[in-house]
């Protein structure tokens, strides 16, 4: 514990040596802004029905059916072209497949919760265009209230002018978030004062507007699975008492990157365990098991490289990509401070593998490493669990199982 100890006060001294070196180059995170469990109340939400498209290559049309009217704020992104679409929070009940392919200027969409009280659809574009309207109707004529937004082909010069800072989405700041390249050391919060035990923070992967990967067929999302998992192992570390535990949400809600880390730091959190469950697609084979990550600048193999790269877009899947990069001089610093956590965060996952393998089956190599995002805080101990694969059929079976799940949460645990 003295080792950890001097590990905090180190950080300290080397992250103010680091806010001195960057005084005057601050810059403002913004993020979407869920309390630390992600929890929404419920309510009586607008429901969204049926969405089709129409027209061509020069002008579409993207129509929502719904069952009242709400504002909405529709904007467009560059790198990739998009056009994001921030609702209140809505029901979807679309039909299976919508967004998957589409018509004209849209290539395709996406839609689902992005925040409590916030919902978002993102149009991703064949090419540059610019949002030439977008209004919601009036019920009328036997027809239910409309979102309806007119999209225009336009060069992309044009796009680039059309790119005002009026027009980006205004979210509150991230919990822990402060104005600068470098998020120094966060005091613990009243909560931890009050409960001196080690907080252990379950990070479900996804959620939200991002599903995660998906199971060929049958509907079966990873968001889901983890979640069901995650709380799981919540209720059961709770039942120990050991360990205070805090959750990155607890329902369908889409939590960006860097607020994962933001939750984590901001609890002073003594360890951090993200869970997702992978899928390969079909032209690289098969593959099964579980897999514990940690953080490496390399990774492992080409398999670690590929998950992580495709962990690491999870913020633009939302529309807007809200992290921030560090400087190169905060992130030698960081890099320092890092190698410690990493020590800890390695003996954590050789621990792990030695209770998993006596549970559920593992990965050919069940450790591994790369550059994901969600491990990168400097001063917790974190690592990433893939549970499975759902590609896998004899993966899938034991992820939806509730025998399954049990007794590797308790091997977890």
């Amino acid at each position: 514990m003295s080792g950890r100890t001097n590990h905090f006060v180190l950080l300290g001294a080397i992250f103010a040596c680091a806010a001195a070196l960057l005084c005057g180059s601050a810059i403002g995170a913004t993020a979407a802004d869920p309390d630390s469990t992600g929890s929404v109340s419920a309510g009586n939400f607008p429901l969204a029905s049926d969405v089709r498209l129409a027209g061509d290559d020069k002008q579409t049309r993207f129509i929502v059916d719904l069952d009242q009217k709400f504002p909405v704020r529709a904007f467009t992104l560059a790198d990739p072209y998009r056009v994001v679409l921030d609702l209140p929070q809505i029901n979807f009940r679309l039909p299976a497949g919508a967004g998957a392919t589409g018509r004209g200027l849209v290539k395709a969409f996406r839609y689902g919760l992005v925040m409590p009280g916030g919902s978002r659809i993102v149009l991703d574009l064949t090419g540059p265009a610019k949002i030439a309207k977008s209004y919601v109707l009036d019920a009328a004529n036997g027809q239910p209230p409309r979102l309806v937004v007119e999209l225009e082909s336009v060069d992309s010069e044009t796009f680039t002018q059309s790119l005002a800072a009026e027009s980006r989405p205004k979210l509150r700041p991230a919990v822990g978030v402060v104005e600068a390249s470098v998020v120094l050391p966060v005091p613990p919060t009243d909560a931890a004062e009050a409960d001196p035990r080690p907080v252990v923070v379950i990070d479900p992967g996804h959620g939200g507007i991002d599903n995660g990967t998906q199971a060929a067929g049958n509907g079966i999302v990873e968001k889901n699975l983890v979640l069901d998992f995650a709380l799981a192992l919540r209720e059961r570390i709770r039942a120990a008492g050991k360990y205070r535990v805090v959750m990155t949400r607890t329902d369908d809600t889409f939590i960006p990157l860097a607020e994962r880390v933001n939750i984590a730091r901001a609890n002073a959190a003594s360890l951090f365990v993200s869970i997702h469950a992978d899928s390969l697609p079909r032209s690289e084979g098969d593959a099964q098991g579980a897999t514990i990550y940690t953080l490496s600048d390399r990774a492992s193999d080409a398999e670690a490289e590929r998950l992580a790269e495709a962990e690491n877009k999870a913020d633009a899947i939302g529309g807007v990509n809200l992290t921030e990069e560090p400087t190169d001089v905060a992130d030698i610093l960081i890099d320092l401070a890092q190698r410690e956590t990493r020590t800890f965060s390695n003996r954590f996952a050789r621990q792990l593998m030695g209770e998993m393998k006596t549970a559920t089956r593992l990965h050919k190599h069940p450790l591994k490493s790369a550059g994901f995002k969600v491990l990168k805080a400097p001063d917790v101990p974190s690592v990433l669990l893939e549970l499975g694969y759902v590609s896998n059929k004899g993966d899938l079976k034991h992820l939806i199982s509730d025998s399954w799940r049990a007794k590797t949460v308790a091997s977890v645990a």
